[in-house]
């Protein structure tokens, strides 16, 4: 039987934003030479918080780490966030390639593993030479992960270990709508794009936004999250549970825009009153009541 032509996903870990003296445009470089790498390689690279469904995005990365038949991870100025997603791909024990700058040392616990190593100051030459190295690695190693039964990536080097694997369960589709908006009412603090924790929050902000969106399930909190979002006179946009049915939006103002208009923009687009009452005094009334 023909093997099937569909291009198989290589996921990509690696730093996005500024870390080390790196900006975010010598992430977005990096990313461009390991994309070339995994293309070469005859995969789609993919980074794993990527996704053609909208969902909460850890979930997202976990399954995306899981499901990758090959992983490149990038542990480059040793990012806090890249380090876990690389222990939790390989407490998976799945195809696992790490690459790293040549400023970058040695992470005691995964230095057993090869490191293939680049030029941070991504030398051309040397580049060009990293690329094929590491489009060769993706083809060596996923081979090898499929043609060989005891093949692993780092646990059973030390000793015989219970992989970790993700359980997997059938559901009507109801009953996936429901589970998920628990899973977003949850884990609302925790989102991307903005989604922050009260902690978080400035207090007594004169440029600052709240706007309640009541008690109860709200399945149009996305929308609205992403029209603040794309707001151009708004930062710092997230949501703030005071209690586990009862959400704020919350937004600040940029300094270069006059406050009120936008709080009356924000206000029409929205359909609900905006207040500028500061987070803590936000909170005290909530639980003052009754």
């Amino acid at each position: 039987m023909a093997e099937s032509k569909e291009t198989k996903v290589c996921g990509i870990v690696m730093p996005i934003s500024s870390i080390d003296g790196c900006a975010e445009t010598h992430w977005s470089e990096v990313l461009e030479i390991i994309n070339e790498a995994v293309d070469d390689a005859g995969f789609e690279g993919n980074l794993v918080s990527n996704s053609d469904e909208v969902g909460i995005i850890h979930k997202r990365i976990i399954q995306n780490l899981y499901d990758n038949p090959i992983v490149v991870c990038d542990v480059s100025c040793k990012n806090p966030n890249v380090m876990f997603e690389l222990g939790l791909r390989l407490a998976f024990d799945k195809p696992t390639i790490i690459i790293k700058d040549d400023k970058t040392s040695y992470s005691f616990d995964t230095s057993a593993i090869e490191h293939l190593e680049y030029p941070r100051d991504l030398r051309f030459s040397q580049i060009v030479e990293f690329k094929q190295k590491l489009s060769a690695k993706i083809q060596a190693t996923f081979k090898k992960s499929t043609t060989d039964e005891n093949y692993t990536t780092f646990l059973k080097h030390f000793g015989e270990f219970k992989v970790a694997k993700i359980d997997q369960k059938e559901v009507s589709g109801q009953e996936y709508i429901l589970e998920e908006l628990k899973n977003l009412r949850r884990s609302v603090q925790r989102m991307d794009r903005g989604w922050v924790s009260r902690n978080h929050f400035k207090e007594n902000s004169d440029r600052g936004i709240d706007i309640c969106l009541g008690h109860g399930e709200r399945p149009d909190i996305n929308e609205k999250l992403s029209m603040l979002i794309s707001h151009p006179a708004l930062k710092n946009v997230g949501v703030m549970e005071l209690d586990p049915d009862h959400l704020h939006l919350t937004a600040d103002v940029k300094p270069d825009f006059p406050t009120n208009i936008v709080r009356e923009e924000v206000e029409s687009l929205i359909g609900r009153k905006v207040s500028n009452i500061s987070r803590k005094r936000a909170i005290k009334a909530e639980h003052g009541k009754g």
